[in-house]
């Protein structure tokens, strides 16, 4: 007979043993959640990543944008999987140690901490034996990152015309014809330019005004001198507006006959190492800096002897760091030509040499025993067929400056003389002022003596200056 007692203890065992058999054997509609939550943290990938505009760069607001991105976009929806972008820790691409380990993307690849390497990762014979390496999204080469020399749009036969634009000396022939005209017009009006005594004869014809500006642009001082209040204002401005003139364009000319000197335009590399004046290195560590290393080139192999003898001198840790060097001092960077081609689009001082070496290209990394190399490599090659790899390219690499942009050493802009062209034309104007005055008082004395009306003297006075004919002389003849 089963007690109370007993029938309770049998009671909990079963329930025990349901509860137990419950969790090794669960329902068809806990199995599915759990299938589908274990498929979706496999697909989503843990993606290593590094600073390099356009590839990659931070968002203000948070996350990444750039070439990179776009692409690893467009590769998730053909291939079909999620992915978490983070920062390599230790800020390197990928570089091989003596004990065999890796450090940078490369070593977070063969420690699996991620499941692929997105970023202008060069493909390398020593990085496909540890890792596997996509077919290239980007081919590119290897060139220098220079900072334009001065250069000169003019030259030949008129070459001595380039230190001012063409509106300068436009500007510059009419303040001429002003001045010397404003010159004869002084000379008529004021009455210390007349030579009483020799039957009023004027010391100034318009041609001698001419003659005075063309002595003074040749700093000879042709005559006649002015005498008058007025024409020696109209002269000490001449003179001083032509001395800062020449001055100028003395120093403008100077500078560019210097400048014409040959001095060697670097555009290969047989160039950069038989120069003297310019420091050369890339990134420390990196595939380009390994490429040198390993070179058996000649021409290679001294660079890198150079290189390795400056150390730490010569080698920058970024492509931010080797444009600030190469704006700001003498020095070459020797780097992959789309971060060159990239740096010349956004700075209008810089140019890439024409040689290119070292051809190859930009993959993505993942694990040797990853799945998706395959997958990756074949929709890369459908995304260069369609053309979107070229308009990505585009996109990011916009030009911020135009071909037309002049360097530092073209004409003298107007602006920096408009100045002197302006205290010209005062001066002018006050001379103006002071001949018209010397005439009006000459008139008002005139005027007291001969019991005339002063406005009456002033219209004679006009008249004789400039027609050769006074009241006084027409009354005479009729008598």
């Amino acid at each position: 007979m089963w007690t109370l007692k007993g029938l309770g203890l049998l009671l909990l065992m079963l329930v025990i043993e349901h509860e137990a058999g419950a969790e090794n054997h669960p329902g068809p509609l806990t199995q599915v959640q759990s299938r589908v939550k274990r498929q979706k943290k496999e697909s989503t990938l843990s993606v290593t990543t590094i600073l390099a505009s356009p590839f990659i760069s931070q968002k203000a607001g948070g996350g990444f944008e750039g070439f990179c991105v776009d692409l690893l976009n467009l590769l998730s929806e053909k291939i079909g999987f999620d992915y978490d972008f983070h920062l390599v820790r230790d800020g390197f691409y990928g570089r091989k140690l003596k004990n065999g380990s890796w450090v940078g993307m490369i070593g977070e690849i063969t420690r699996e901490e991620a499941d692929l390497a997105v970023a202008p990762l060069t493909i390398t014979a020593i990085r496909e034996k540890d890792v596997t390496l996509t077919k290239p999204f980007m081919s590119i080469g290897l060139s220098i990152l220079l900072r334009k020399e001065e250069v000169t749009p003019t030259s030949g036969l008129f070459r001595f015309l380039s230190p001012f634009p063409s509106e300068t000396w436009i500007g510059l022939l009419i303040a001429y014809l002003v001045t010397c005209f404003c010159l004869f017009l002084a000379s008529r009006l004021s009455p210390d330019e007349w030579n009483e005594n020799e039957e009023h004869s004027n010391r100034f014809s318009l041609l001698d005004s001419f003659w005075f500006g063309v002595g003074a642009l040749t700093l000879q001082g042709a005559g006649p001198h002015p005498k008058a209040a007025s024409t020696r204002i109209i002269g000490a401005a001449w003179w001083l507006f032509v001395i800062v003139l020449l001055l100028v364009y003395a120093t403008r000319l100077t500078a560019m006959l210097r400048s014409d000197t040959p001095s060697p335009a670097i555009n290969s590399f047989q160039e950069l190492l038989q120069q003297k004046d310019l420091d050369y290195g890339t990134i420390r560590g990196g595939s380009t800096f390994q490429f040198f290393k390993n070179s058996k080139n000649p021409t290679y192999q001294m660079i890198y002897d150079n290189m390795e003898q400056k150390g730490e001198f010569v080698l920058v840790s970024s492509m931010t760091e080797a444009i600030h060097r190469v704006q700001e001092s003498n020095y070459a960077y020797i780097g992959e030509t789309s971060s060159l081609e990239y740096a010349v689009a956004q700075h209008c001082d810089l140019r890439m040499a024409t040689e290119v070496i070292a051809l190859r290209g930009y993959g993505i990394g993942a694990t040797s025993r990853s799945g998706l190399t395959k997958k990756l490599s074949v929709a890369i090659l459908e995304l260069r067929e369609a053309g979107d790899l070229d308009n990505l390219k585009d996109k990011w690499w916009k030009r911020l400056c135009s071909p037309e942009d002049v360097a530092q050493g073209g004409p003298l802009t107007p602006n920096p003389l408009g100045g002197l062209f302006i205290f010209l034309a005062a001066g002018l104007a006050v001379a103006m002022v002071v001949a018209c005055t010397e005439l009006a008082l000459k008139s008002r004395k005139a005027a007291d003596q001969k019991k005339k009306s002063c406005c009456n003297i002033f219209s004679e006075e006009l008249s004789f200056r400039f027609k050769g004919k006074s009241e006084d002389d027409t009354e005479k003849s009729k008598a």
